[in-house]
């Protein structure tokens, strides 16, 4: 018994420590957007892919939701947002530098969403990482940022959805 209660006091007091050390970012691009268009929506397969990121983060504990202020980003955006009951909070992709030391400080699981020219900027300069550019016509790059215990790890991943064309 008193072994039990030793290994419960230790769990509780290191518990809080590691919890607000430890957690991960998840950055994507905006999802497929319509063509030749100022401000572009999603396409039917860009929302499907959207609602898809919602499935796949539903047990990421996501406590904030990051978007540029486009109508592409905000849509990738929305389907996590709601479920999680969050807003979505704007941030502007030409300060990247700023933004990542924020998202450093909060300490908080987030979905992030920018474009193909900041997604990887912006996973380099929280993971301190090379990450390779993606063209406009990736879609598929989800990536994760765990910082655990002040170090961060990259993982990259591929979301599964295929709309046609391959």
């Amino acid at each position: 018994m008193k072994k039990f209660s030793l290994m419960i006091a230790s769990i509780l007091l290191t518990q809080p420590c590691l919890a607000s050390d430890n957690f991960t970012l998840y950055l994507v691009r905006h999802a497929e957007k319509q063509a030749d268009v100022k401000n572009p929506p999603l396409t039917q397969c860009g929302e499907e892919r959207a609602d898809q990121l919602a499935t796949l983060l539903s047990t990421a504990n996501i406590k904030s939701v990051y978007s540029t202020d486009y109508q592409r980003t905000m849509s990738t955006a929305k389907p996590v947002s709601s479920r999680e009951k969050l807003a979505i909070e704007n941030y502007n992709p030409g300060e990247l530098e700023q933004f990542s030391l924020l998202l450093k400080e909060r300490k908080e699981n987030a979905l992030i969403v920018g474009h193909s020219n900041t997604t990887p900027q912006l996973t380099q300069l929280l993971s301190n990482q090379k990450v390779d550019d993606i063209t406009e016509k990736e879609y598929q790059m989800l990536y994760q940022v765990q910082f655990i215990e002040g170090k961060s790890q990259l993982t990259l991943f591929n979301q599964p959805l295929s709309c046609g064309k391959p």
